[in-house]
């Protein structure tokens, strides 16, 4: 009988951790040249918006989140039809946790286009860069408009930086614009992650300043998390301006991501605030 890694001495522990890390670093090398083969085999990045695209970049999405030890559970139905997504933020595994369950265009910064390899691999699967604070953000929105009239459904981080997951931060709504020019829906969803402990996961969070290669190989390094996902209703956006339906999205969100807290974590925050009731269906398998 094999001894347990707590058994071990410091060298046999120093051993299989460098071991399991090696794994996940071949596993992750693995995930992402797959990414490129579906992309030049299948040719993505001839037209990389193109609808049917999203079910290449689910499947990638998932083989990314094994790789990370993301284990992904969704609180109800995941829906498929056409609408802005928004989502809370709470670190570039976002975009593989919500690329899981639902077949979206993502838009991201525009520093993640000049990230080596993975920036090319996100551009190829259809990703759109924003500027922000720059005139880009005009050109984004009207090109989101019309994705959104061609049922192209997109999904941007109205909070435009990461939390630690904890609460919603300031929505910034002026590409909510492109759902009322295109009178498409917003749907939002919510994500929680949760350590084996049922405690709000804290390696997560791409926050603090950390450089993006620390905080990959922290993630790599990582126990197993559950990813949990929440959509609420579809909120119409017939009869708002931006300025209203920034602030019915705020209000959703941070009610949502309360409700989804409480219902997933095992000791509720102890600075969260009473949960307001928000209509879901039961978990789904």
């Amino acid at each position: 009988m094999h001894p347990t890694i707590e058994n071990q001495t410091p060298e046999l522990r120093g051993l299989a951790k460098f071991l399991l890390y090696f794994r996940k670093i071949a596993a992750s090398v693995a995930a992402v040249s797959e990414g490129f083969y579906l992309v030049y085999r299948y040719g993505l990045y001839k037209n990389p918006n193109n609808p049917t695209n999203t079910r290449y970049v689910q499947y990638f999405c998932r083989k990314l989140c094994k790789v990370f030890n993301i284990e992904i559970q969704a609180h109800g139905t995941i829906p498929r039809e056409p609408a802005l997504w928004v989502s809370n933020h709470i670190s570039w595994l976002d975009i593989a946790v919500l690329g899981s369950a639902a077949r979206v265009f993502f838009l991201a910064k525009a520093e993640i286009e000049q990230w080596p390899v993975l920036g090319k691999l996100a551009k190829s699967g259809g990703t759109l860069f924003i500027k922000r604070g720059s005139g880009d953000s005009i050109k984004i929105r009207d090109q989101i408009t019309e994705f959104l009239k061609q049922d192209i459904p997109v999904l941007f981080f109205p909070e435009a930086t990461t939390s630690n997951g904890r609460r919603i931060k300031k929505v910034h709504g002026r590409i909510l614009g492109a759902a009322i020019e295109a009178q498409r829906p917003v749907q939002i969803c919510l994500i929680c992650y949760v350590n084996q402990q049922g405690e709000l996961d804290m390696v997560a969070p791409y926050v603090d300043n950390i450089s993006f290669a620390a905080h990959v190989r922290r993630v790599l390094e990582m126990p197993k998390v559950t990813a949990h996902l929440m959509a609420l209703p579809e909120i119409s956006t017939e009869g708002h301006t931006v300025d209203s339906l920034t602030h019915l999205v705020q209000q959703k969100m941070q009610e949502g991501l309360k409700t989804l807290q409480n219902r997933v974590l095992k000791t509720p925050l102890e600075d969260a605030e009473s949960v307001v009731s928000v209509p879901v269906q039961e978990t789904s398998s």
